[in-house]
């Protein structure tokens, strides 16, 4: 696994999202928890978040794997309480924020949920379009660069190509059709 080294906001990789959102801080002040304005920096593997858009050194990252988004309107009692989601990972530290609007606290969780979907699943991305997805319970790294499009369910067989007419099932009573 990659160290997370801190970078300015130029250099983290391809951003899929990235605003202003105010996250609650650790430490509990008398009057209860401080919401602070941070400029937050989402790309595939990694969570940022900076004091602005133009600051050089990130207050705070944390990778993004393992985590999940969902919204959280418990966590502000103001009309701004459906702005709200975290950040939650199962023995780790959960990150609250809320967003400027509904719609983009949607917009962070969606991304996020598809970002570790995406990060969860056993598909290597590619661009191809319309291409069926393969599943491979091999774990090998050229499996699926080997594996053919015409497998079949059962792997007993050897792979013999088809003739065309051998796509068609013969129904009960009927001649199959011989060439």
């Amino acid at each position: 696994l990659e160290e997370i080294t801190p970078r300015p906001v130029q250099d983290t990789g391809s951003i899929l999202k990235q605003g202003y959102l105010e996250k609650r801080s650790r430490e509990h002040s008398f009057f209860g928890s401080e919401w602070q304005k941070r400029w937050c920096v989402l790309n595939r593997r990694t969570f940022y978040y900076y004091a602005n858009e133009k600051s050089k050194q990130p207050k705070g990252t944390f990778p993004i794997e393992h985590y999940s988004a969902q919204l959280a309107s418990h966590l502000r009692k103001d009309s701004r309480k459906r702005c709200c989601f975290e950040l939650t990972c199962p023995g780790k530290r959960t990150y609250e924020f809320t967003a400027p609007s509904p719609a983009e606290a949607e917009d962070w969780v969606d991304q996020i949920q598809f970002l570790m979907k995406d990060l969860n699943s056993f598909t290597i991305p590619h661009d191809e379009e319309d291409e069926e997805e393969l599943y491979n319970d091999v774990d090998s790294s050229d499996s699926v660069n080997t594996t053919s499009h015409n497998t079949t369910l059962n792997q007993d067989e050897p792979n013999v190509e088809m003739e065309e007419d051998d796509i068609y099932e013969v129904l009960p009573g009927e001649q199959p059709n011989n060439q």
